[in-house]
């Protein structure tokens, strides 16, 4: 037996690989694009049998399938088309997708390539012949009827960036947020000293420095569900140019309905064809917010990185967990491995919104954009790091992190700024001599206001207790 069958598409014959599912046109996209070996990511690939799927039924519910036109089909031939639409979202095909991300920039290589592994799928489930020439069931004529890459690709897209978003990204960041917060109350009577432009400054609480990466996590949740919610309008229904030539003034309609019968997030037809064809804006602002979620997890995991610095000669005030030799030369040396994980992959996704900037800015003209593969890719292999990112960043950091509260509480009394608190009983310039003096001299100022009697004691050790520095007082 050959490893190679004969296919032809209107460009002449192509020699596929001899058991692939995919015919002519995705091994010309092959050979023509040998780039990065980056193929479209599976979320995208299930994105696309959910929509088409969602088309197929649109269709059928018209009566255009089984109707009076070219080739029609009979309603088993269209429950082998659901059937393999199902295969592709259950993962069952996800070898027969080659095609790198690099390719035509409004995605037809790969809007191809899984209408030929439909088609071929549905006849093998009907008993048919796959590799024939002959395709009852037929790749452009019933499993793209009513369609475009141009409109479906991008679709593609928005549902599997959504589906991406509300099934990956916000149960982690639930999660992480729970965590930040359950810490932030563990640690809420440990003071410490605070650090403003990476000098010292008053007092607060672990459990405050901790609140506030909670808040970050909070408000990048809602950051994630506007994200998701700028990609729930569906071009699908436009075609080629927005018109909607060939297909149903209620095609769009029904599969954005469909859609959202299949995946329970709230997608609808796009308000106008033209715009949703010829545009990612949503796409772009779907990953600035990515982006800015991002920003939070570096800030939050490089202040982490410093707080558990040392453990003897930095400020060691949280107690990160052993999770590999740090060194190949300093034997016993631990670093903050999985702070430098997050830090990276977080910086990979800033990367990647300069990509969907430029994309979004650069490709879209006249009726359609043409960047679309690497937008799909870049925006969920954002959502992906972050999300695969956050999970190993709990299990193996978060959950494992301890407070230290001794070197928390040594450092508040040697600050310099714990003289703010002087400011109403001695005035701001007074209270500035003081920490000059105690600066030259080594003294603490609680030492140095007691050898130079500046307050009777009982205001003194009211007006210097580390705790009250940590709230407004009446």
């Amino acid at each position: 037996m050959t490893n190679y069958r004969t296919e032809v598409d209107s460009m002449g014959e192509v020699q596929v690989p001899a058991n692939a599912y995919y015919s002519a046109q995705t091994q010309r996209a092959v050979e023509n694009f040998p780039i990065s070996g980056w193929q479209l990511p599976v979320p995208l690939i299930r994105g696309m049998g959910r929509v088409k799927l969602a088309c197929a039924k649109a269709n059928n519910d018209l009566g255009k399938l089984t109707g009076t036109g070219k080739n029609p089909l009979s309603i088993d031939q269209v429950k082998a088309m659901y059937s393999a639409c199902q295969d592709v979202i259950d993962g069952k095909m996800d070898g027969e997708f080659p095609v790198d991300v690099f390719q035509t920039g409004s995605g037809t290589s790969s809007n191809m390539n899984i209408n030929e592994v439909i088609s071929n799928r549905a006849i093998e489930r009907m008993g048919g012949d796959r590799f024939s020439k002959s395709k009852p069931i037929h790749p452009n004529d019933h499993v793209n009827m009513g369609q475009s890459t141009n409109d479906t690709f991008p679709t593609a897209i928005h549902v599997a960036t959504a589906c991406e978003i509300h099934n990956t990204l916000i149960p982690q960041l639930e999660k992480l947020h729970r965590t930040m917060r359950d810490k932030a109350v563990q640690w809420d009577k440990i003071i410490k000293i605070g650090r403003t432009h990476l000098m010292d400054a008053t007092p607060l609480r672990l459990g405050q420095e901790f609140g506030a990466f909670a808040r970050q996590i909070e408000l990048s949740l809602d950051r994630a569900r506007v994200a998701a919610k700028a990609v729930y309008e569906l071009p699908v229904g436009g075609t080629a140019v927005g018109s909607g030539i060939n297909t149903h003034p209620e095609f769009g309609g029904r599969v954005a309905a469909d859609l959202v019968q299949q995946t329970g997030i709230p997608f609808v037809e796009a308000v106008d064809h033209f715009e949703a064809n010829a545009q990612r804006d949503g796409l772009v602002e779907c990953h600035g917010q990515v982006k800015t979620i991002a920003m939070s997890l570096f800030n939050i995991a490089n202040n982490i990185r410093w707080l558990g610095s040392g453990p003897r000669c930095g400020f060691y005030e949280v107690i990160l967990p052993d999770r590999q030799p740090g060194s190949s030369i300093m034997p016993g040396k631990v670093n903050p491995v999985m702070c430098e994980s997050m830090m990276q992959l977080t910086a990979r996704v800033m990367g990647n919104d300069t990509t969907m900037t430029l994309c979004g800015a650069t490709g879209g003209n006249f009726q359609l954009n043409i960047m679309m593969p690497i937008m799909g890719h870049a925006m969920l292999e954002s959502i992906a790091l972050l999300s695969n990112g956050i999970n190993a960043f709990i299990e193996f950091c978060m959950d494992g992190l301890e407070a230290n509260p001794e070197a928390c509480e040594a450092a508040v009394e040697q600050s310099l700024s714990m003289v703010t608190s002087l400011n109403p009983h001695i005035g701001y310039e007074k209270a500035a001599k003081l920490t000059k003096e105690a600066f030259a001299s080594g003294k603490t100022i609680r030492e140095l206001c007691i050898e130079q009697n500046v307050l009777p004691k009982e205001t003194l050790d009211a007006a210097l207790d580390p705790f009250s520095m940590t709230e407004p007082q009446a």
